[in-house]
């Protein structure tokens, strides 16, 4: 699925905070379609060819938001445009936890070198992937734009995990910031 309105509470995520999107500044050129496309293993390219600086990357990472359809743009302050992204913007590499069990607080390192707690703001959310039928993990970065949460990170996030009765059903979940997040069915 290569677009840039994928369903946002799948791998955007929305959560509490809604869908606010970040106004473009006075003057702001709106570009339409850019060059820009980001592929499932989180790879940026512009014209086809992958952007090789990571610093750059996270320059236009810092500029992404989602507009009111949920498509994925950047805002600069002298021009903003769209772009496609295969899955999720982002990746979350790395699983930062402190404590265990209801006390336990758990971090994401993204793969633009941010930290993302999850909280209420910053929910886990698994989610289908259309093409395979597979679950895929998932942390919100910001509002409507998410992180897919590696295999690696996600296979410890469920190590860490405990067994909660959610809905009257019993689910594996990791506790975060004080929530309960439901990450697998116990079957």
């Amino acid at each position: 699925m290569e677009n840039g309105s994928l369903i946002a509470d799948r791998r955007r995520g929305t959560g509490p905070t809604g869908g606010s999107e970040r106004p473009p500044p006075k003057g702001c050129i709106n570009s339409g379609d850019l060059a820009i496309h980001i592929d499932r293993n989180g790879t940026w390219y512009h014209d086809g060819s992958p952007i090789r600086r990571k610093e750059l990357v996270c320059v236009f990472a810092s500029a992404l938001s989602a507009d009111r359809e949920d498509r994925l743009r950047l805002v600069t302050p002298a021009e903003m445009g769209r772009f496609r992204v295969e899955d999720a913007p982002f990746i979350a590499v790395e699983l930062i936890a402190t404590e265990l069990g209801r006390d336990q607080v758990s971090s994401f390192r993204i793969d633009v070198d941010e930290i993302v707690t999850s909280d209420p703001f910053h929910p886990i959310h698994v989610a289908m992937w259309p093409p395979t039928d597979e679950s895929v993990p998932y942390v919100t970065v910001r509002p409507r734009i998410g992180a897919r949460i590696a295999r690696s990170v996600y296979y410890e996030l469920v190590r860490r995990g405990v067994e909660e009765t959610h809905g009257n059903k019993k689910v594996c979940g990791a506790w975060s910031a004080g929530t309960f997040f439901p990450i697998g069915r116990i079957t």
